[in-house]
C-alpha cells in the first residue's frame, strides 16, 4: 500500500479509520463519493431508516455533551463507533475546513509519498519537487526508518503518514519533524519543517517509444480535466498506462470525468443513497482507440477503484498490479449542534457489471508487484498501437 502525506483523514480522528479521503461534499452536489460498508449481521445496512436513526443518535449525543459542558465531538465519535459504521467519522469545524482544503489540493506535510514493502520496510516512493523533503535531499528509493524517533518498520502506511503530518500533535506548518533515513549502507537523520503544500495530482511522461504514463495521485478538484488533457497531448500511436497506484480516492465527479477521457459515453457506476438507485455516466467523446493499461495496488481506493472497475468492466483497459483496497461506500455529512460534522455511510456503489467493491476490491487481470510498470509496457505491446 502507498500513501502521500496529503491523503489521510484530518487531524485527531479517533476511530482509526483507514487512510482515505471521503469527499462527501461532492455527494451533496449530486455526485457520489467512493466506497462502502457491506450490510452484515453486525453492521447496519445503509437504508433510510438506519441512516435516520444513526443521524439522530449522533446529533443527540453531541447535544447532550454540549449541555453537560463536555466535548460534543468526542460524544459524537462514541455514538458513531457504537453504530458499527466502519467508515463513519466526526470532524471538528477546523478539521472539516482542512478536509475541504484538501479537495483543492492543499495540505500540510513534508512532501513525500511512502509505501510498505513486503518485508515491512517503508520506502520513499516519491518526493514532491520543491517540498521540505526535496530540500533535505531525500530521494525516491530511500528507506524511511523512523519519524520523530518512532520506528516505522512494519507499521501501516496510514500510521506513517499520520506521523509525518503530526496528526496526534495537531502540528501546523513550520513545526519540525526528524526523519531517520537509509540509502544503501548510509544511515542519517534529517530534520525538516512541515509546510503548506499544493499537490500536482496528475503527471504525464513518456516511457520509451509508444507509451505514455499518466499518473493520478488523487482525484482532487480539476484532476479529471487534467487526465483528459494529458491523454489528448499523448503522441499519436502511444498506448496509455493510467497509474492509479497509491491513489486513495477523492472526488467521484473527477473520476467520472477521467473515465470520459477513455470511454465514448455509457455507464461508469451505479450507487444508492437512502435506498434510491442512481447512475454515473461518462461523457460521449472519449478516445476509445488507444490501447490502455491501468496500474493498481493495495493503496488504490475509493474513487480510483470506481474508475478502475469501469474501465475493466467496459473492456476498455487491462488492469495490472495487485488487488485494490476495497472501499466502496457513500458517506454524507451532517452538521452537529456545535458546528462539527459527522459523516455516516448511506449507500454503496457498484461497477457497470454490478460488482460490489467494498471489502472485495478490484482483482487485476494480470498480477504484478515490483515489476508492474514493466509488465504494463509488455501488455501494451501485445495490444497493438492506436494509429
Amino acid at each position: 500500500m502507498s500513501g502521500h502525506d496529503l491523503f489521510c483523514q484530518p487531524r485527531r480522528i479517533r476511530h482509526g479509520v483507514a487512510l482515505t479521503l471521503v469527499f462527501a461534499s461532492v455527494l451533496v452536489a449530486g455526485a457520489a463519493t467512493g466506497s462502502f460498508e457491506e450490510s452484515t449481521g453486525t453492521s447496519p445496512a445503509a437504508g433510510p431508516a438506519n441512516r435516520a436513526g444513526r443521524d439522530d443518535d449522533v446529533t443527540e449525543a453531541a447535544a447532550r455533551a454540549m449541555a453537560a459542558g463536555t466535548s460534543p465531538v468526542e460524544a459524537a465519535e462514541r455514538a458513531v463507533s457504537r453504530s458499527g459504521d466502519r467508515w463513519g467519522a466526526v470532524y471538528s469545524r477546523a478539521e472539516y475546513q482542512e478536509f475541504e482544503e484538501a479537495l483543492d489540493g492543499r495540505y500540510t506535510g513534508v512532501g513525500l509519498s511512502a509505501r510498505r514493502e513486503r518485508d515491512g520496510r517503508i520506502e520513499v516512493s516519491r518526493v514532491q519537487p520543491g517540498s521540505p523533503a526535496a530540500t533535505a535531499g531525500i530521494r525516491t528509493g530511500d528507506r524511511l526508518r523512523s519519524v520523530d524517533g518512532v520506528d516505522v518498520d512494519g507499521r501501516p502506511v496510514t500510521e506513517v503518514v499520520s506521523l509525518l503530518r503530526g496528526d496526534a500533535d495537531d502540528a501546523p506548518a513550520g513545526t519540525r519533524v526528524r526523519l531517520g533515513l537509509q540509502r544503501a549502507t548510509r544511515t542519517w537523520d534529517a530534520v525538516v519543517r512541515r509546510a503548506r503544500l499544493s499537490t500536482d495530482p496528475v503527471t504525464a511522461r513518456r516511457l520509451g517509444v509508444g507509451v505514455t504514463v499518466i499518473r493520478v495521485a488523487a482525484f482532487t478538484k480539476g484532476a479529471g480535466a487534467l487526465v483528459r488533457g494529458a491523454a489528448d497531448r499523448a503522441p499519436r500511436g502511444d498506448g496509455i498506462v493510467l497509474d492509479l497506484r497509491g491513489n486513495s480516492g477523492g472526488l467521484v465527479a473527477e473520476a467520472v470525468t477521467a473515465a470520459g477521457a477513455f470511454l465514448d459515453g455509457g455507464l461508469v457506476a451505479t450507487y444508492d443513497v437512502k435506498g434510491r438507485q442512481r447512475a454515473l455516466h461518462a461523457g460521449a467523446d472519449g478516445d476509445t482507440t488507444r490501447p490502455m493499461v491501468v496500474l493498481v495496488d493495495g493503496g488504490t481506493m475509493s474513487a480510483a477503484e470506481l474508475l478502475t472497475g469501469a474501465l475493466q468492466d467496459r473492456g476498455r483497459a487491462v488492469v495490472v498490479g495487485t488487488r485494490t483496497f476495497g472501499k466502496g461506500s457513500v458517506q454524507m455529512p451532517s452538521r452537529l449542534p456545535d458546528g462539527s460534522v459527522a459523516e455516516l455511510t448511506v449507500g454503496h456503489y457498484r461497477t457497470p457489471s454490478g460488482r460490489s467493491v467494498d471489502g472485495h476490491g478490484i482483482t487485476p487481470d494480470l498480477e504484478a508487484d515490483r515489476q508492474a510498470l514493466e509488465r504494463a509496457e509488455t501488455v501494451l505491446g501485445g495490444l497493438g498501437d492506436a494509429s
